[in-house]
């Protein structure tokens, strides 16, 4: 939205996606890629979920992993970025 930080955009998206209520921490890496018809520059959160219970309001599947299942997921090439930072934080 304009005039949002980062940080209120997570807490935002994820309320309204998934209907939980998150305090955002640290930034944990900046992923930019090309796709064919896009740059994208996502900025990737450590987030702790605060209230809410997990409701799929715009996907259909979602499960927990830990970082020893985090390469269980086909990811789309630019997350697969920054799953590494991931991974340090699950540990």
């Amino acid at each position: 939205e304009p005039g949002e930080t980062p940080q209120a955009a997570v807490v935002r998206e994820i309320a309204e996606e998934l209907g939980l209520q998150v305090q955002v921490g640290d930034l944990l890496h900046t992923v930019e890629w090309d796709y064919p018809a896009f740059h994208l520059s996502m900025q990737c959160f450590a987030a702790q979920i605060t209230s809410g219970a997990l409701q799929l309001r715009e996907h259909t599947h979602a499960r927990w992993l830990d970082s020893a299942s985090l390469h269980s997921v086909d990811w789309l090439p630019a997350d697969v970025d920054a799953l590494p930072h991931v991974a340090k934080l699950l540990k």
